[in-house]
């Protein structure tokens, strides 16, 4: 039985309102999430660094919210990791759509794909030897119970003298 895998959600961009600064709370509406993961992406995305106003209170500019729904995107829609949406925000790049983008469908031919595609067979044969391993660990017969162990030590026999010789 095949499985079916996971359909990426759709994720539209809500409309960002027209003001030059954003309370965390507003942020977090628009972003639909709770404050506390913005504030733990601020320690986690060096990029989202909204400015504090005089009392503390986080106050995030319109390029910060963009970035909080970019990130937003990268993981609850693309399902990246954290690390892995830092990396593709670090690098300013992101993963071609195909169904925008026709050719990110074609296989790589250029220079270095080959060892690229080299490595990446490299790393498939190692996991399937690893499984084969595992399974023939796994058609092992079971091992029968463990042998119950008496409670009671045998003790020799009385000498009658409380320190034997």
């Amino acid at each position: 039985m095949a499985m079916q895998l996971p359909q990426k959600r759709a994720f539209d961009s809500p409309a960002i309102p027209d003001r030059l600064y954003f309370k965390i709370g507003d942020v977090a509406r628009i972003c639909e999430v709770e404050t506390y993961v913005l504030r733990f992406w601020e320690t986690q995305f060096p990029q989202l660094k909204p400015n504090k106003s005089g009392t503390g209170q986080r106050l995030y500019r319109r390029r910060d919210v963009e970035l909080a729904l970019d990130i937003k995107r990268l993981v609850h829609a693309e399902g990246y990791t954290l690390s892995g949406a830092k990396q593709v925000l670090e690098q300013g790049q992101r993963r071609p759509d195909p169904q925008r983008d026709p050719q990110s469908r074609l296989p790589l031919v250029a220079g270095d794909s080959g060892q690229r595609l080299d490595a990446v067979a490299k790393t498939i044969s190692h996991a399937r030897t690893e499984l084969r391993a595992i399974a023939s660990l796994l058609a092992l017969p079971a091992p029968g119970p463990p042998r119950r162990r008496s409670r009671l030590a045998t003790m020799p026999p009385a000498s009658g003298s409380l320190f034997p010789s």
